[in-house]
């Protein structure tokens, strides 16, 4: 359609019919049985003309099922508009690749954009025009148990994922390309700074540190194009974010010119009652229509009280015909008034979903999400030579999906034990069954009895996947105390023991470092447990990096490697009282932002930069010879970090401002070069004003965030 045309169909639409179309409810309303119908609509005072008006549909997939709903509705709605079809596709449809923050691992861009990509077809075939992907929220307190479905600590590492994975569903023609489906960027903003850790919690910061920190990974994934935003569960500076004008009116809309769609998280409009900021629906909606919330999730507040607003002279019409106008633009920019049913496809969906291509892609992704954090005497891979038990609760499991793994099937995973016999190691087990929280007596002893009989033994710990996700905060980030228990007896009876583990967050591994050496698999999707195989044996070299900080105790966090300075440092005076230092724990990380090992040994050569300073028009570029002293092929993720020494506000120690993965073969040698601009540098001063700082600034290269070259002192004028 063009422009002209969607203001013409505004025009004729009566003032429920626009209302409607800021609904959204579940295809549970839609369904043929009347008892599945029924309790659902009269709990939410729906009747026939609300469902025939209803903009949005939310959690139905199946071709077959959405082109039976969408034929309905066209032919029962007035004007022939289509409604749409959105769901959580988050880190895969069917084929499940890792969790985020496994993915972010791989700090490879091409891995989250083929995810996406994968993930985006599979949903669209089978019936989705949208996803709530991705999330972006910066994640610092690893309690909180929705860092799974984040990308990490850093704002410019989020930021460069997240446009890849916009980028990945979306493509280039949303209209024409029917394969693609519409982003979603969530959750706007600030979910991840909830207090204690505690989902859908207070989130309380300056507005500096908002804009600073928060924000630039939500912009950046905007700026690639998204057409959606999602409100966030929290508030933002004492107000509810689905009712935060300044949020979305001031931030997202005039300072950003977004023009997308606004939608509610779940229930979270009329959750503004919880809040306190609203005394019942009527306020709610009045809140959120005026901070402009475009679609209603899942409560009625808009249906039940917008119409009131309005014939009372409370809310313009207008405010509801831009919010109408922008849910016709998107429909219309997803080609649905010409092709309600876009991709939908029963023969595609059977051909496409879960195919060995995107098998092969899961695959692919996951052995490069997998980090390796700890390989004493070279305990691994596995040596051949040597008899190998395969034990613990994660040997035969096959939950290695992970929350948000909506349409996955543990059928379709090939559990670790399994997937080394395929890979033609053959590992000795028991024939007990360990449960990850309560393993039986039995289970135990029988699993000491083997270990003190092989030259090795892995032990697969980890949390169950219903231990992180949403609503799944912990105050101990430790593994399961039975978990504990067993790898204390195993030890005491063979000292090489590798422990791998399942997992959705950064954990305190203080009790298991004694092992050789420990893998950090995530939850790692359909194909996870050959990739964790592979690793293991050294079919696979491990290449991935944190982009979480592992603590070495939950005192510590929230733990992050891009702290602020302070008037009195620890490293001003290590051994000192009056320094800001714990007395009982280190200061820093067990494993650091962007650590991780491989099979392969790197040599970083004397960093050299172009000149001693650099301005708006001459960038600064900073080299260095990466070597692999190994004989085996490896790829390192070479980063870069810079410290600006003076600021008008206070500055991290240190930020990534570069990365590259760098793929060596034994022996080879590689100019690895970075590029950094004044613009690089910019960072929100007093009064919002995005600013550089003239003076010295240190550039350092490495490894992590940890290990990390002598820093180089360079001058910005």
């Amino acid at each position: 359609m063009e422009q002209s045309q969607l203001t013409d169909l505004l025009g004729q639409m009566t003032l429920d019919e626009k209302i409607g179309q800021l609904l959204q409810i579940t295809g549970d309303f839609y369904s043929d049985k009347a008892e599945e119908r029924t309790g659902p609509m009269t709990q939410l005072g729906l009747n026939e003309d609300d469902l025939a008006n209803a903009g949005t549909v939310l959690g139905v997939t199946g071709a077959e099922e959405c082109r039976k709903i969408q034929t309905a509705y066209m032919k029962r709605n007035r004007l022939h508009i289509p409604t749409l079809f959105m769901g959580d596709v988050i880190h895969g449809f069917r084929t499940i690749f890792p969790i985020p923050l496994g993915l972010a691992s791989s700090w490879d861009d091409e891995a989250a954009e083929t995810m996406a990509r994968v993930s985006g077809h599979e949903a669209s075939v089978s019936g989705l025009f949208v996803t709530f992907s991705p999330m972006v929220d910066l994640v610092r307190d690893p309690r909180w148990g929705r860092v799974m479905e984040a990308t990490g600590e850093d704002p410019y590492l989020n930021g460069k994922l997240a446009a890849a994975m916009v980028h990945g569903y979306q493509g280039d023609d949303l209209r024409g390309d029917t394969s693609r489906v519409a982003a979603c960027v969530k959750h706007f903003a600030a979910y991840g700074a909830a207090v204690a850790g505690r989902d859908y919690n207070t989130v309380d910061m300056s507005e500096r540190q908002l804009r600073d920190m928060y924000l630039p990974g939500y912009k950046t994934a905007i700026d690639a194009g998204a057409k959606l935003v999602m409100t966030s569960f929290n508030t933002v500076d004492g107000i509810p974010a689905s009712g935060n004008r300044h949020l979305f009116r001031d931030i997202l809309r005039r300072e950003w010119g977004f023009n997308g769609v606004v939608i509610s998280d779940f229930g979270a409009v009329k959750e503004m009652i919880s809040h306190g900021v609203a005394g019942d629906e009527r306020d709610a909606a009045k809140l959120a229509i005026k901070a402009g919330v475009d679609i209603e999730m899942m409560t009625v507040c808009y249906l039940r009280n917008l119409g009131d607003l309005i014939e009372s002279g409370e809310i313009p019409e207008q405010v509801l015909d831009e919010s109408v106008m922008r849910i016709l633009q998107l429909k219309n920019d997803l080609g649905l008034f010409e092709n309600p049913l876009r991709g939908a496809d029963e023969a595609e969906e059977r051909k496409v979903v879960m195919s060995q291509k995107h098998r092969n892609a899961a695959r692919r992704v996951s052995e490069e999400s997998i980090v390796l954090l700890k390989n004493e005497d070279a305990a691994l891979p596995l040596d051949a030579a040597n008899t190998v038990a395969l034990l613990g609760p994660g040997a035969r499991s096959t939950d290695l999906l992970g929350a948000w793994s909506w349409k996955g099937e543990e059928q379709d995973v090939t559990a670790l034990d399994a997937s080394l016999n395929e890979a033609g190691f053959q590992v000795q087990t028991t024939d007990e069954i360990f449960d990850y929280l309560d393993p039986s007596q039995q289970a135990i002893d029988a699993a000491v009895q083997l270990a003190g009989k092989v030259d090795v033994v892995v032990l697969a710990l980890g949390e169950p996947s219903f231990m992180s996700g949403e609503a799944s905060s912990r105050s101990d980030i430790r593994l399961p105390q039975a978990q504990i228990e067993l790898f204390k007896a195993v030890q005491a009876v063979n000292q090489n023991v590798i422990v791998t583990l399942f997992n959705g967050r950064p954990l305190d591994l203080s009790d298991v470092q004694p092992a050789k050496a420990i893998v950090e698999a995530w939850f790692p999707g359909t194909e996870g447990g050959r990739a964790l195989a592979d690793v293991l044996l050294g079919k696979v070299n491990p290449s991935a990096k944190l982009t979480m900080s592992f603590p070495v105790s939950v005192g510590q966090v929230p733990l992050y490697y891009n702290v602020d300075n302070t008037g009195r440092p620890y490293e001003n005076d290590p051994e000192g009282k009056y320094v800001s230092k714990y007395l009982d724990v280190s200061n820093y990380a067990a494993y650091p932002f962007g650590f991780g090992l491989s099979y392969s040994s790197f040599e970083y050569g004397q960093v050299e930069v172009s000149d001693s300073s650099f301005d708006a028009e001459h960038p600064l570029e900073i080299s260095l010879t990466l070597r692999n002293t190994s004989e085996r092929a490896g790829t390192e993720i070479v980063q870069l970090y810079v410290h600006d020494l003076v600021g008008e506000v206070v500055r991290p120690i240190k930020q990534l401002k570069g990365y590259q993965r760098v793929t060596l073969e034994a022996g080879e040698s590689r100019r690895v070069s970075f590029t950094l601009s004044e613009q690089d540098v910019r960072y929100v001063h007093l009064g919002d004003r995005l600013e550089s700082d003239p003076g010295q600034f240190d550039v350092m290269v490495g490894p992590n965030s940890r290990d990390l070259s002598e820093a180089i002192r360079v001058e910005l004028f």
